[in-house]
């Protein structure tokens, strides 16, 4: 059979896969398949930007499709990967069987399921697609009501745009507080703080049981027994990796497809990257939704499929756009048992530590500290936390 890569899944990673093969000198076939209808394209600005108004569609493209067709790769776009078959070396899309030599599953996450008192409201939004960001952007109007359930980052993101956009938003968080899951309780407070000033209700420690309405819905009814008027809702709780084609063909999972330090999952000539992946990392299993890791661990899969591997152990980062802040965050703070906060004239960044050690940084409107930070990590050089306190301690003078 002619050799054959075939990237199951249009986002971020599987672009970055197929660009990485062919930068480095492969030439032979590569196919990108794709549920939606459109080339591969970038889901950060969905939130931001292009539900602003300030970006359209072309603007989202990672590519242009002439980088595509000069390059021979070929979008099969509009339609899922139904089905695999691993001993034949098969998928079926759409009504064709298409073979295929090696196989990376870059299939990315999806909401998690609304409750079925959620479902067929046409004034309820998620935020994961293109398609969703254009059904959210058709109900934007100043003045209205936006119900924003849950208080994670596209939930926050999307609240700072429909304030500035004159829309009255509440924002509804079941646990303590904002952002829990991914920041210390400063940096929750620091936006808590700036949702404030600009109109946005938040109310933390309180779910949603409840909605009225007939097509739409008009009013939410939370655990705290208020209820709340509405013109608009964007449920924002989370997601969860699609592992269905995996797991039909029996490729081991547990919260995403189980993959090695080289992205190969449990079947031959098989790998997976980005969202969909479960790798390890500093000895614990760790699944990452981020840009950063989708590009490079699927380089990183490309260059296994080249025959040049290299153990993937990033240093994840990451970054949120809110109103004029910019927080960024170098590392994985999992476990932290320890936060310092450092306050110099840039502003305040916190030091996550873990047993003793580094393990992240999150700044805000701050890019040297988070660069500082993500070359600390990446060295695996640590920081006194005693030296944080010090102003005139710059801890760029620790590195090699």
């Amino acid at each position: 059979m002619e050799e054959h890569v075939a990237v199951v899944g249009a986002g971020q990673a599987g672009a970055a896969l197929a660009i990485r093969l062919r930068t480095q000198g492969f030439r032979a076939r590569i196919t990108i398949y794709g549920e939606e209808p459109w080339a591969p394209y970038q889901r950060p600005p969905l939130s931001k930007k292009y539900l602003s108004g300030e970006w359209e569609k072309e603007r989202l493209l990672l590519r242009p499709a002439s980088y595509w067709d000069n390059n021979g790769v070929d979008i099969c776009a509009g339609h899922p990967v139904s089905s695999l078959d691993l001993a034949r070396k098969t998928l079926a899309w759409g009504d064709e069987t298409i073979g295929w030599t090696k196989l990376a599953l870059t299939t990315g996450a999806s909401p998690r399921r609304l409750p079925s008192w959620l479902q067929n409201f046409g004034n309820v939004c998620e935020l994961r697609s293109l398609r969703d960001a254009e059904h959210m952007r058709r109900h934007f109007r100043t003045g209205s009501k936006l119900l924003v359930i849950g208080g994670g980052f596209v939930g926050l993101e999307t609240a700072a745009v429909a304030a500035e956009a004159g829309l009255r938003v509440t924002v509804i968080e079941s646990a303590a507080r904002i952002l829990e899951r991914a920041v210390c309780p400063a940096t929750s407070g620091y936006f808590r703080r700036l949702h404030k000033t600009h109109g946005v209700r938040i109310v933390e420690g309180c779910g949603v049981v409840g909605v009225h309405g007939d097509r739409a819905v008009c009013e939410a009814e939370l655990t705290s027994g208020e209820r709340m008027e509405t013109d608009l809702v964007l449920v924002g709780i989370g997601v969860v990796p699609n592992t269905e084609l995996a797991e039909h063909v029996g490729i081991e999972t547990k919260d995403g497809i189980l993959v090695d330090e080289h992205g190969r999952t449990s079947a031959a000539d098989v790998w997976a990257a980005g969202d969909c992946a479960r790798f390890p990392l500093h000895g614990e299993l760790t699944r990452l939704e981020s840009v950063q890791n989708a590009i490079d661990q699927a380089e990183a899969v490309a260059d296994d499929m080249l025959g040049a591997a290299a153990p993937y152990s990033p240093v994840p980062w990451f970054w949120s756009d809110q109103y004029d802040a910019k927080l960024q965050i170098a590392g994985w703070s999992r476990g932290y048992t320890m936060v310092v906060a450092r306050d110099t004239d840039r502003g305040v960044s916190n030091w996550y530590y873990r047993e003793g050690r580094l393990v992240a940084v999150d700044s805000v409107n701050d890019a040297r500290t988070f660069m500082t930070a993500r070359k600390l990590l990446a060295q695996g050089l640590n920081v006194d936390p005693s030296t944080l306190a010090d102003r005139a301690f710059d801890p760029r003078s620790l590195l090699m």
